[in-house]
Order: C-alpha cells, then sequence, then structure tokens
C-alpha cells in the first residue's frame, strides 16, 4: 500500500502533539524527528490507519524505553546463545530480502533462560535493521528432525509479537521448512495469533521445494543444497558512530551491482574523487585478496592528502556480513596515513564470491580533530556531500596464479580439505547423535511392548482362570439342587 508523503507528516505531528514521554530514549525520539522510513512501515503496517500507526509508534517506543532495546549488544547478550546457532542472520529469499534462520532442533522447551532467549532475538532483530536499513526480512524456520519437546510454543509467541507489535512491516515470508507432521495441531495454534493479512505469507517448503522461495546459491547442504556454509558466530561490523545513529545515516542509495543496495549515492567511477581538490589517497584502487595463514584478506592504505585539515572517514561495502574491515572508521591528521585490513569472514565460500562485492571509502574535512561524536554523527547526518572512492574486489590470482588456486579451490589446497573434513565430521557426529536417539527410543519402545505384553498375558490367564473355576462350581450347585 502507497504511504503519501502528508501521512507521514500528520503522523509525526501527532506524535510531538503530545510531549513524548521522557523515558523515551533520546535515539528513538531522534529516529521519529528524522526518519522518514520508519514512520513509513508504521502507516504501511497498519495500512494507513493514521490512529492504529500512532498507537504502535507509541507503544513501541515505551516498549523499547523498558525493555532496553537501545542498549543490547553483543556484549551483554549471553554468548552462549549466541555461538550454539540457534538462531542466526544467513542468506536471501526468492525476493532478496534477508533470511533469518531458526534452528529448532537446537532449542528444547524449558532448556534455556527465557528473559535471555528475548534479548538474544532483539539483539538480531536490531542487527537486521541495522545491516538491512529497515528492510523487509523473513523469518526461516528449520524444523527438520525437530520434535515436540523443540516445539517451544512460547518463544514462537514472542517472535510473532514482535513482529506484530513493535516492528512494523518487518515480515516478508515466514518459511517453514521440513515441518514434521506430529506438528500440525500445535502449528494451528500458531497461525491463530498471526494476523489474517500474515497468514498468505506463511510458506511450507521441503528439500524439494525450497528453491522456490530461498536464493539457490544459499541453500545449505542441510537443506537440500550446495553452500556448505557452517555457522559461527561473527561479532558485527559496526563503528560507535552507526551505533549512535541506530545505523541510520541518510537514506540516499548507491547500487554498485544489480539489487546491492549501498547508503550514499554519488556519480562517478571507482578512485574518482568528488572534489576540485583530492583529500583523500587511496592504495591501491582495489583491494586484493590473499591467503594470510588462516584467513583471506586484503589491504589498502589511506593517506589525508590535505597538510592543514583533519579528515574524518567512513568505510560501506555492499556486503557488510562478509567482510570484517578494520579499522571501519576514524579521524586521519594532516598527511597522516594509516593501513586498513579487509578480511573475509571464514564461513563464506570464496569461490566467485568477491567479484560481486564493492567498497566505498568516504570523507569530509574537519576543523578539529578531536570534533565529539555526537558533532561528527550530526555532519555525517547533513546535506554536505563527502568525498567518494569506490573500490573493487578481486582476487590474488591476478598478481600470482598459484596463490588463486589455494584460496579459491579449497578443495585442492590443504586448508580447504581440513575445512572440508570438519563440516563432514560435523555432520557424521549430528547423523550419530541423532542415530542414537532414535535406537535409545526403539529400546524403550520395545520394552514398553514387552510390559504391555506380559500384562495382557496375565490379564487373559486370570480370566481363564476365573472361567475354569466357574465351570468347575455350576455342575455341583445343579448336583446339590437335584439331590434336595
Amino acid at each position: 500500500m502507497e504511504v503519501q508523503p502528508e501521512l507521514i507528516t500528520e503522523l509525526r505531528e501527532k506524535f510531538f502533539k503530545t510531549p513524548p514521554d521522557p523515558k523515551f530514549h533520546p535515539a528513538d525520539v531522534t529516529r521519529v524527528k528524522e526518519n522518514n522510513n520508519w514512520l513509513k512501515r508504521f502507516l504501511e503496517h497498519n495500512e494507513n490507519n493514521m490512529q492504529e500507526s500512532y498507537n504502535m509508534l507509541w507503544d513501541t517506543c515505551a516498549w523499547r524505553s523498558k525493555f532496553g532495546t537501545n542498549e543490547i549488544t553483543e556484549d551483554n547478550v549471553k554468548k552462549e546463545y549466541l555461538d550454539v546457532g540457534l538462531c542466526f542472520i544467513h542468506g536471501k529469499d526468492k525476493d532478496g530480502k534477508t533470511m533469518f534462520v531458526i534452528r529448532c532442533k537446537l532449542h528444547t522447551r524449558g532448556s534455556k533462560d527465557f528473559n535471555e532467549l528475548q534479548r538474544l532475538v532483539v539483539y538480531w532483530f536490531e542487527r537486521l535493521e541495522r545491516e538491512t536499513n529497515g528492510n523487509q526480512i523473513s523469518l526461516f524456520f528449520d524444523m527438520s528432525e525437530s520434535g515436540l519437546s523443540n516445539m517451544d510454543m512460547e518463544f514462537i509467541r514472542y517472535l510473532i509479537g514482535l513482529c506484530k507489535n513493535y516492528y512494523p512491516n518487518f515480515l516478508n515470508y515466514i518459511i517453514i521448512f521440513e515441518m514434521p507432521w506430529i506438528l500440525n495441531t500445535a502449528f494451528k495454534i500458531i497461525k491463530s495469533w498471526l494476523p489474517p493479512k500474515a497468514i498468505p505469507k506463511i510458506k511450507f517448503v521441503h528439500k524439494s521445494s525450497i528453491n522456490e522461495f530461498v536464493d539457490p546459491n544459499d541453500v545449505l547442504t542441510c537443506w537440500g543444497g550446495s553452500n556448505e556454509y557452517v555457522f559461527k558466530f561473527v561479532p558485527e561490523a559496526q563503528n560507535n558512530m552507526d551505533a549512535t545513529l541506530n545505523g541510520k545515516i541518510n537514506s540516499r542509495k548507491v547500487h554498485f551491482a544489480e539489487n546491492s543496495p549501498m547508503t550514499e549515492q554519488s556519480p562517478g567511477s571507482f578512485g574518482e574523487q568528488q572534489t576540485e581538490a583530492q583529500l583523500l589517497f587511496i592504495e591501491p584502487d582495489a583491494i586484493v585478496f590473499n591467503r594470510i595463514g588462516n584467513e583471506i584478506g586484503g589491504t589498502i592504505t589511506l593517506k589525508n592528502m590535505s597538510s592543514a585539515m583533519p579528515l574524518s572517514y567512513k568505510i560501506k561495502t555492499t556486503s557488510p556480513e562478509k567482510f570484517r574491515v578494520r579499522p571501519s572508521s576514524g579521524i586521519l591528521l594532516p598527511q597522516e596515513q594509516r593501513v586498513i585490513s579487509v578480511i573475509l569472514q571464514q564461513e563464506y565460500n570464496v569461490r566467485g564470491l568477491l567479484h560481486a562485492d564493492r567498497f566505498l571509502v568516504m570523507c569530509l574535512p574537519l576543523k578539529d580533530p578531536n570534533t565529539p561524536t555526537r558533532d561528527l554523527a550530526a555532519l555525517w547526518k547533513s546535506e554536505k556531500q563527502p568525498e567518494q572512492h569506490r573500490l573493487r574486489c578481486c582476487d590474488g590470482g591476478s598478481v600470482n596464479n598459484e596463490t588463486s588456486r589455494s584460496i579459491f579451490s579449497p578443495g585442492l589446497s590443504e586448508n580447504g580439505q581440513t575445512d572440508t573434513l570438519t563440516r563432514k565430521i560435523v555432520h557424521l557426529e549430528e547423523c550419530n547423535a541423532k542415530l542414537h536417539s532414535d535406537v535409545i527410543f526403539i529400546k524403550h519402545l520395545l520394552l514398553f511392548s514387552v510390559i504391555v505384553t506380559i500384562a495382557m498375558a496375565i490379564i487373559v490367564v486370570y480370566i481363564l482362570k476365573l472361567d475354569i473355576k466357574s465351570t468347575v462350581e455350576q455342575p455341583t450347585a445343579c448336583h446339590m439342587c437335584h439331590e434336595l
């Protein structure tokens, strides 16, 4: 449903007509003031109903304040729950929306602190908000090898409640993978919690049909695909300034490749400066990835060309989930240079991956190198156009073909063979655990059958004894009657 700009303005004015609760977090109040896309989502969620949109916006700010949403980081979420991989971000659905995967078999009802589970989900939702700039996501419930004990209705209800009440217009699909038939009844209850317009978003898939709703390149091997991704928690590549802005710089976008949006738009080719006097020099003009020890990465050098002005710089990428950039932002003093390292996350398959990825390096001149973080945030939010440099990625094959084979053919390298063997061992361990569980279940079932059989035999013998006794006593009674 299309939302007219005047409705966004009306919603904002309605919100501030009553002074916001002092308990509301300043970042959320600022978001209402400046982020049109956020307000637009409330209107879309409520089909342009102004009063319902206003109520939801107010309730959301109240909930975020009470829950402490803006203060949740990977440092204060229970690390054990992050590392186990119960839920994580992986891949895209058929519409290019990021998927939030919940692996149901890794959670047993009542086995975890529910308050910590709530914080875990909110951490991932907030991270998704930052990494997708508030774009829609798809919930992917991996229910393979799950049973009744893995069906935590309270946890699922909490997930639905977040999307229904506090994250407006957030869901693209709810994809249910390999749901066991035994959970059909439980799922009917779950459907009753969803608003009517959300029911068509539910898609049941199996290995044979998963490609209809998930990008084939992102279908994991355990889902019947060829993607060998194995979950390992990777800290969010986010600097303090981005955290202050809650992931928002501005709403302008650039497209380096088809369907690969990135914040900040400006024309020009790779490495082309946007001012007559270039402020920042970058060498080389492409990030060359080579294997360094157990990692695959490259470096670039930034140099402040000005002899008088410090620079504030930021580095963005079309695929923030794939790379770790250190340091991704900072201040360069006059004539100072700094080496930036870019590391490809280990869980990504590097074959053919890098050529579609791009990096954007931006800088703005400063008057004072000690500018406070808040003023820096305001500077980047302003309409002032930063100098921009676009960098492509390439593998080391352009320099050394042998290195290229080592990096991009992991099946031929020692490290690649080790990774493949590790994945296979993990898979075998999972299958062994499942088989062991099945054997125990069968043993219990057999024991139960034996007990039932013995009990039935005892009952039959007892009934037969009663029949025999009755037969013996009946002639005796008749004989006594005859004598009388």
